[in-house]
């Protein structure tokens, strides 16, 4: 007991001995706190000092950047100027003459602390650290209207720690020179808005065609918005995403108590549509692809390029440039517009010998940093991906060539079903026949053949990115994709067939030097062989077969031209199927290539084409005409050995015209009967058909010279002709004469007769009476005498008239045709 008791006052005795160390410890521990708390303070003045003085001097030295940046000029390969990209779309205005819900509306949306901070919004500043720490990385701004002004004036957009020290001591730097009102009024002149404006005023004449006080709230909303993305989020450029983001501008308005809930919720209902403004500059679909092609190719932002004097050196025609501009400012070289939207269109040349762009339109009524349609990659091309994802890459396996016979048959694949056009099948055809005439079943087949991944490797080896788990499917043999390709995807990839099996990257900057000549940028040429030179020759010549004697018959010109048409079917129920959707020509000459692509931007039961391919290749022919004009005539280069081949070989005659063509309604059998006069052994026979206003189609190909067309209506007027074709050279014959026929009203039906007697005579006692037995001569013959099969009259609509490409199923192009 007692040894416990001296144990424990031991215990407690060293325990009191302790306590004054923990004392001296503490001590010790808060004079190094205060230290360094000290120390903190004192390195955050200094810092701050440092910021002040460091933003004084770098506004000192670079005020007169407050008066008007330096243009960047574009040229084109030859060193001419076509243009600047800083337009004369700033317009001064004072902070009086701007409404107050405008002001108060981008302070709401930017920097709703304006009026409380010194330049630097510290709360803002450590929401943005905490993001950028949970991003790992620099996504969140948290600049002030004074810090975005600086770098407007200054700086350029990259987001680095650096850049922001930096930004923030400029601003401190204004906040001190300037008054609030002032800053505002800079930078509301100042700020980058989208498609080449800067300021309010600009911009409000640019996107609405209004004075500043004209505008209504969600125009107001709209502006307000943009600073945060304005090549993206501005209306032209993209109305849904501005739309969007016009909403959560007007809920910030609402918030600050500066609208009312009513006019929040009529602002955020209002759809953008672009004013009728004419423009009066030409290149402006090329020299935005110019601005957009930087951006992806050296990072340089937009408001750089506005403003840092580069000079742009360009690979444009401006022959061609000005030839496609004036092809698209005629409406009769388009078809009829809808309801209440235009036909658009859009075309993109390339020359494919060394990749340049050589001309580029965006649309029928483009605006400057509009929607370019031309590089917009949401249009299925239809019959045109054929020679891209099936003909080609089969060609290259070594298996299959022009001659190739391919199966043609009603057939499925798994759960996918393609039909030819009107459901009409030749058992088997060559690769020319059913490229010259777009047939789909060869095409589903062979790419099957061959495999899908194939054909997909070997499309996006071209430049076309497709979806790697939708479009893994038959249906892209037809043009049947999730999303779409572009004119400019087009033209770069069949530059390959004009190239000799050369692949070219398209692009059209050369290079880009800086204000002082420092070369900055210059095009790194990218390039890779596609297909043996034999193969390429190959394909051109059936491609030029489509020209001459196929669908595309409408793009021929003065010189050699090959090419693929291509049109994809409306898909919308209750809607005739001869409507169509997307209407494509992609061909090229020796020396270019291009792609023509008419539609609507918005297809609907109102707004659809009943044009066909026919339209698209006209389009192509007339801008590559005028493109061309006093360029030297080129035949198509062919590989080494094929030169003393063509010269050995004799020029064809085409067939002579048909003659002696006939017409005539049956009543009885509500068709119309053909004849003419044969033109010869071993010749066959295209019959063609035209309605009152509409296009011919054709109808078959026979061997006969009699031909029934039973799919005619009732009250209508048919025009018909025939060419006589040569199955061997593939040639065809000029048209023969035209005759027409007109149905009747109302369908024949004959009067009925009087029911024939027996003659009880001739009965010998048999009360059904004695049925005569045919005379000798008139029997059927026997069944093996039968002509063969091949030898009937056809008498039912052809695999495919000229046009047509994607049924009525969402990528689904199963009736592809054209």
């Amino acid at each position: 007991m007692q040894e416990k008791k001296n144990s424990t006052a031991s215990k407690k005795s060293v325990s009191r001995k302790r306590k004054p160390k923990k004392k001296k410890s503490l001590g010790r521990v808060l004079f190094i706190l205060f230290m360094t708390a000290a120390a903190a303070v004192f390195l955050a003045i200094v810092g701050y000092l440092i910021i002040i003085l460091q933003g004084e001097r770098m506004l000192q030295a670079n005020l007169d950047k407050i008066e008007m940046p330096e243009a960047s000029i574009v040229l084109d390969r030859e060193g001419n100027e076509i243009g600047k990209l800083l337009k004369e779309n700033r317009e001064y205005v004072s902070l009086k003459e701007m409404p107050d819900l405008l002001v108060e509306a981008f302070v709401a949306t930017e920097d709703r602390r304006f009026y409380d901070h010194s330049g630097i919004d510290f709360i803002s500043i450590g929401r943005a650290v905490v993001k950028d720490i949970m991003a790992r990385g620099l996504v969140e701004g948290g600049s002030t209207i004074t810090q975005q002004l600086a770098r407007n004036l200054f700086l350029d957009n990259d987001k680095n720690f650096l850049r922001k020290a930096t930004e923030a001591s400029i601003a401190i730097a204004l906040e001190n020179k300037f008054t609030k009102n002032e800053i505002l009024e800079m930078y509301l002149n100042r700020i980058y808005l989208g498609s080449g404006t800067y300021g309010v005023k600009a911009a409000a004449k640019h996107f609405f065609n209004k004075e500043l006080d004209q505008l209504e709230i969600w125009e107001i909303a709209t502006l307000a918005g943009l600073p945060k993305a304005p090549s993206t989020l501005n209306p032209m450029a993209d109305p849904q995403a501005s739309k969007e983001r016009r909403a959560v501008v007007l809920s910030l308005m609402k918030e600050m108590g500066l609208i009312s809930e009513e006019e929040r919720k009529a602002a955020a209902e209002v759809d953008y549509v672009a004013p009728n403004i004419p423009e009066d500059d030409h290149y402006a679909s090329y020299m935005d692809y110019v601005i957009e092609e930087i951006k992806a190719k050296t990072g340089l932002t937009e408001e750089q390029l506005n403003m840092n004097g580069y000079r742009i050196t360009t690979a444009i025609n401006t022959q061609a440039q000005l030839a496609m501009e004036e092809v698209f400012s005629d409406p009769a070289n388009f078809p009829e517009d809808g309801t209440d939207q235009i036909v658009q269109a859009a075309m993109t040349i390339v020359d494919h010998r060394d990749g340049t762009v050589v001309a580029m339109i965006g649309g029928r009524d483009y605006a400057n940093r509009g929607f370019n349609r031309a590089t917009s990659r949401n249009r299925q091309p239809g019959s045109s991906f054929k020679p891209l994802v099936a003909y080609a890459p089969a060609m290259e396996t070594g298996d299959w060539g022009p001659d190739s016979l391919l199966k043609d048959e009603k057939m499925s694949f798994g759960g996918y079903s393609p039909n030819n056009y009107n459901n009409r099948y030749q058992g088997q055809v060559t690769m020319r026949t059913a490229i010259r005439d777009s047939i789909n079943v060869p095409a589903v087949w062979l790419l099957n053949e061959i495999g899908v991944k194939t054909g997909m490797d070997y499309v996006e080896e071209l430049g076309i990115d497709l979806d790697d788990e939708n479009d893994r499917n038959l249906a892209i043999a037809l043009g049947g994709l999730t999303g779409g390709v572009s004119t400019l995807e087009m033209a770069q990839a069949y530059g390959m067939f004009g190239n000799g099996g050369m692949w070219n990257e398209a692009h059209a900057v050369l290079k880009i030097e800086d204000s002082e000549g420092n070369l900055i940028y210059e095009y790194d040429p990218n390039t890779k062989r596609m297909m043996s030179e034999e193969n390429a020759y190959a394909m051109t010549d059936m491609l030029v077969n489509v020209v001459q004697n196929g669908t595309g018959k409408a793009a021929r010109m003065d010189r050699p031209v090959a090419g693929k048409t291509g049109t994809t079917q409306i898909g919308i129920e209750g809607i005739t199927d001869a409507a169509n959707r997307d209407i494509w020509f992609a061909g090229y000459t020796p020396e270019w290539s291009a792609a023509v692509w008419v539609g609507f931007d918005n297809t609907n039961e109102d707004n659809y084409l009943v044009a066909k391919s026919a339209a698209a290749a006209e389009i192509f022919s007339s801008v590559m005409t005028k493109a061309m004009e006093g360029m030297k005539v080129q035949s198509f280069p062919a590989p080494k050995g094929y030169e003393e081949q063509e010269e050995e070989e004799e020029e064809v005659e085409p067939p002579k015209q048909a003659t002696g063509l006939t017409a005539e309604f049956d009543p009885f059998s509500n068709s119309v009967l053909l004849n003419w006069n044969d033109a010869g052994e071993g010749l066959q026979y295209n019959i063609y058909r035209q309605t009152a206003g509409e296009e011919a189609v054709h109808l078959l190909t026979s061997k006969s010279t009699e031909v029934e067309d039973m799919t005619v209506q009732l009250n209508t007027s048919y025009k018909y002709y025939v060419t006589v074709l040569d199955p061997e050279t593939e040639l065809e014959s000029e048209p023969s004469e035209k005759v027409e026929v007109v149905t009747p009203e109302e369908p024949f039906i004959p009067e009925p007769t009087e029911p024939i007697e027996p003659d009880e005579s001739n009965s010998g006692g048999n009360t059904g009476g004695n049925l005569e037995q045919p005379p000798v001569g008139e029997e059927d013959p026997p069944l093996e005498e039968q002509p063969p099969a091949d030898e009937l009259p056809i008498e039912e609509l052809p695999n495919e008239p000229a046009e047509g490409d994607q049924p009525p199923g969402e990528n689904d192009p199963s009736t592809n045709n054209g």
